[in-house]
């Protein structure tokens, strides 16, 4: 997903490079096309800024590190490899995760999920702080994770997937707090509302809901329909976005309840943006702005 801060609109394009281009007027500031791995499927993962820093994942069959550009020049300013140790087979080795920037101790950290590997950088730097196994297979990472409580929650990918809420503030040694291993998103990210994490499968449209701090289950619910987007939360409400066009609206909480379904034309493969009152909606077929 492109970034837009400050009249500039930072894109990844994987092997195709990366580029800043003027907000108003689409001309290109800078591009990188040095910075490159064979993604095969094409990337996915998004990039963050962090100061004067973007930061992104270069996680490829072939190589695998994370990388910082100069957010004015496109120049890189530094790479790190993964170090943790992952399958023989290279077409396990790649992933799409996408980053997160939180603060640990004070001091900023990058929390970076990768192949078998949960990594932390220093961002200024990108020198490794730590690095949590799966414990299991984990790879082509899509859901972007979600933090709170301490933890942070993540997706481990194909082929089993698992749900990870590895602790990371208060302790030590970062470790996995717990996991849950059924009905796992591959595609869509988890949701965290107050104490309850939310996630939805990409096939059959099954959400769970567990309680964040333990990973007990609350409920398991299917609305049906398939699903690429995230869900979306506001104003007590959850909202999924199915590839079949409908939007299901559940209440937040320890207990089930369909508040509404609606359908627009297309396909939800975009997830939702807000705007003030309003959610703003894409399928393949329109751009729809929904408010009262």
């Amino acid at each position: 997903s492109p970034i837009i801060e400050s009249g500039r609109v930072y894109c990844h394009f994987g092997a195709y490079g990366t580029v800043s281009v003027d907000a108003k007027t689409g001309k290109i500031a800078w591009r990188n096309d040095k910075v490159w791995v064979m993604h095969e499927n094409g990337p996915g993962s998004t990039p963050v800024l962090w100061k004067d820093l973007l930061i992104f994942h270069m996680d490829g069959s072939d190589q695998q590190f994370v990388v910082a550009l100069d957010k004015a020049t496109g120049k890189e300013r530094w790479r790190t490899k993964r170090s943790g140790k992952m399958h023989d087979n290279h077409q396990l080795k790649k992933s799409y995760g996408t980053p997160v920037l939180r603060e640990l101790d004070g001091k900023p950290v990058l929390l970076s999920p990768g192949s078998n590997w949960l990594y932390a950088y220093n961002p200024a730097t990108g020198k490794e702080l730590w690095k949590v196994e799966y414990g299991g297979l984990g790879f082509s990472l899509v859901p972007r994770p979600v933090t709170g409580h301490g933890m942070i929650f993540m997706s481990t990918g194909y082929m089993r997937p698992k749900l990870l809420a590895v602790r990371y503030e208060k302790t030590a040694k970062p470790d996995i707090a717990w996991s849950y291993s059924r009905s796992v998103s591959t595609q869509p990210s988890p949701l965290l509302v107050g104490d309850e994490l939310y996630f939805i499968t990409e096939s059959g449209g099954l959400v769970t809901c567990l309680n964040a701090h333990t990973g007990e289950k609350h409920w398991v619910e299917r609305i049906g329909g398939n699903y690429s987007s995230s869900p979306t939360y506001a104003s007590g409400k959850i909202y999924f976005h199915s590839r079949e066009g409908e939007t299901t609206v559940i209440k937040a909480g320890k207990t089930f309840e369909v508040i509404a379904k609606n359908k627009l034309d297309g396909q939800h493969m975009a997830s939702a943006a807000v705007d003030a009152n309003s959610l703003i909606l894409r399928t393949d077929k329109a751009l729809y702005r929904i408010e009262k």
